[in-house]
């Protein structure tokens, strides 16, 4: 008997018992309950998931649940491959939310703490594990939807504290809703031309589909699909809403919610719609290349913590969906072999990704609840304070800089390995495309190292600079439970990835690449025909762990042997300690990268010269501002906004106060609407 439908019927039942509870709870106990209520629903989905990544499979059709079509489900080990990485991250992250709402911190009420915000932390993890297990259009799209409100009410719980909250949701709920608008037309038109909803309907009609349609409909749902993944240039929500929720939400929605645009890309463009000419990858691979380099600049010039780990989500899902058109680019020219490690190499990413953007979120909110401060260049001195988190925000920064032993490494690895042997293709494209795939991958993984030197150095190991940081203390112990479930999931695909190989090739071979068996065994290892490439993680951890032993160890050996001297302070030239003015801001420690990379990023700068009222030759004081923008947000977004600025202005003259005038209106577009039906009839 199948354990995934009881698994499934669990977590519905979690979830609707958690949002419950949280209306009628009083306020000292519901905290505790809604945190059991949906670590429940994170358990119970990760059950299912690696049921289905073990070989299970599971599908069921409730005719009365919705109108007309009625609720289709299907769980596979591509389905389930999400649901086991969703119901993970919400089980951790429901055992810090409880640490993170119980007494409030010294600077302030959290909103999710707010009766409102507590009822829909548990939906909103319930729909992350629903929407894998879709199996069809209506079902689908109901869930995503479900998924999007939830996630834009949770956002909203601090909105009463800041102003910014509610400029993050507005722009959040724009996008996301008119990537359900793009979702909504490209399902529905494949659904009319493939003559059924059900997914099943779907890959069996695709033939009869004409290329014109099939490329509108995969164009459509692309769209809609990046711009959940928050990749560039659809991105501008992003960096809004994952800094001003809060962080149990922030790492829901950068670690589990962004995932699904990657699923949906993966589900309808190559398991539904069976693959497709070479322009969608082209476009796929442009789309994520773009991100990840835009994505990790903007990181690294980022001073606001949580907006810095924003844009490396951007970065991170940039380098799957990258995967995803290597994939796609290398299954149209047939060798499946290269598509499948590819797709293997994009879904491993998914997970490391999820694991330690999780856990760096929640340091971040660790951070925020003991000194109210995200500006990196007024904390410091907190390694001292908070020694757990940071050693927390240090595995998870770890396996941010894709270098061993963190966790992210290996697929990062593996991805570039995809590109490295994809060069073999023959083609034009693959020639020019390639070597630019893997110049992003190693232009990223750099700039990750820079970004994440950064967070750590100046947020943790500089002095304080300024009093909440001085006085900062450790969080809660379930925070840091929570945070340590997190951090062994981190260690665990670190040092033994291998034992995701099987439920890997069975992702991969669930949307149509049979027989691949890209990953497999006790370590990872790349099959391409006769050759054989295989790195085994655990023996670059013992190597580094002994090259690490004998830097830090043979300085102090040889330092306790020398004679032991009395320092006393004459006269230090200059060279004594430095205080916290003097040290390294995260603004100055960009300002390299910055330079380097002006054109792209296109800084601004001003200086504000104030002379004194006597005298014009006196300087009272001088100004100087610089600042980054989103170059892309400003060059694209803002003339659009300007225009609909604009034409709202303009259309107020229609509204002139007249009923004659309305009904003129009114009669004008009915007579338009008769000639339409006219012509058409």
């Amino acid at each position: 008997m199948s354990l995934i439908p009881a698994a499934l019927a669990t977590a519905t039942a979690l979830g609707l018992a958690g949002a419950s509870t949280a209306l009628v709870l009083p306020q000292r106990v519901r905290g505790w309950v809604v945190g059991v209520f949906t670590a429940g629903v994170g358990v119970a989905g990760s059950a299912s998931g690696v049921a289905a990544l073990g070989g299970d499979g599971w599908s069921a059709e409730i005719s009365g649940l919705l109108p007309l079509a009625g609720a289709h489900l299907a769980v596979d080990a591509l389905s389930g491959l999400f649901m086991a990485v969703a119901g993970t991250v919400v089980a951790a992250v429901a055992v810090y939310a409880v640490g993170y709402v119980a007494g409030h911190g010294s600077h302030g009420a959290y909103g999710l703490g707010s009766r409102g915000a507590q009822a829909m932390l548990p939906l909103f993890a319930l729909s992350l594990l629903l929407v894998p297990a879709a199996a069809s259009v209506s079902t689908f799209l109901l869930l995503w939807e479900l998924m999007a409100l939830t996630s834009l009410l949770l956002v909203l719980a601090e909105h009463r504290a800041r102003s910014a909250v509610r400029e993050a949701a507005v722009w959040y709920a724009v996008m996301t809703h008119l990537g359900l608008v793009l979702l909504l037309a490209g399902l529905s038109l494949y659904a009319a031309q493939a003559g059924g909803e059900t997914f099943a309907a779907l890959r069996a009609g695709t033939a009869g589909i004409s290329p014109t349609v099939r490329g509108l409909v995969f164009a459509l749902t692309a769209v809609a699909f990046t711009s959940k993944a928050g990749l560039v240039p659809l991105h501008a929500w992003l960096p809004r809403a994952h800094p001003e929720a809060p962080s149990a939400v922030s790492a829901l929605m950068s670690a589990a919610m962004v995932n699904l645009g990657v699923y949906g890309l993966v589900r309808v463009g190559i398991d539904l719609l069976g693959g497709g000419p070479a322009w969608w990858w082209l476009l796929v691979m442009a789309m994520g290349g773009l991100s990840a380099v835009y994505g990790i600049l903007q990181a690294a010039m980022a001073s606001d913590l949580k907006r810095l780990l924003a844009y490396s989500t951007s970065e991170n899902m940039g380098l799957a969906v990258l995967g995803v058109g290597a994939a796609g680019l290398f299954a149209h020219a047939g060798n499946e072999a290269l598509a499948g490690l590819a797709l293997a190499a994009a879904l491993l990413h998914v997970v490391n990704h999820a694991a330690f953007k999780a856990l760096l979120f929640g340091a971040a909110g660790s951070v925020l609840r003991a000194t109210g401060e995200r500006n990196l260049d007024l904390l410091g001195g907190l390694r001292a304070r908070m020694p757990v988190t940071a050693g927390l925000f240090a595995v998870g920064a770890l396996g941010a800089v894709a270098l061993p032993p963190g966790n992210g490494f290996i697929s990062e690895w593996l991805l570039l390995q995809s590109m490295i042997h994809g060069l073999a293709v023959p083609g034009v494209t693959t020639a020019i495309v390639l070597p630019l795939a893997v110049a992003v991958i190693a232009l990223s993984a750099g700039l990750a190292a820079a970004v994440f030197v950064k967070a750590l150095g100046v947020g943790f190991f500089a002095r304080p600079r300024s009093e909440q940081a001085a006085a900062a203390k450790e969080s809660p112990p379930l925070m840091l439970a929570g945070m340590g479930l997190l951090a062994a999931l981190c260690a665990g695909l670190s040092l033994v990835p291998g034992l995701l190989g099987d439920g890997l090739d069975r992702a991969v071979e669930s949307v149509g690449y049979d027989g691949t068996r890209a990953v497999s065994g006790g370590g990872l290892e790349v099959r391409l025909d006769e050759v054989s490439a295989a790195l085994s993680p655990l023996w670059v951890v013992a190597a580094l762990t002994v090259a690490l032993g004998l830097v830090t160890g043979v300085p102090r050996w040889a330092a306790r042997r020398r004679e032991r001297r009395t320092q006393a302070r004459l006269w230090d030239c200059g060279g004594g300690a430095p205080t916290p003015r003097m040290a390294y801001t995260a603004t100055s420690f960009a300002e390299p990268l910055q330079r380097i990379f002006d054109d792209v990023l296109a800084p601004e700068q001003d200086v504000d010269v104030t002379p004194v009222r006597e005298s014009a030759y006196l300087v009272e004081r001088v100004r100087f501002r610089n600042r980054v923008p989103d170059r892309i947000e400003h060059r694209l977004y803002r003339p659009v906004l300007g225009f609909l600025a604009a034409t709202g202005q303009s259309a107020r003259q229609l509204a002139g106060g007249s009923v004659h005038t309305y009904l003129g209106y009114g009669f004008f577009g009915l007579v338009t609407l008769l000639v339409v039906l006219v012509v058409g009839w």
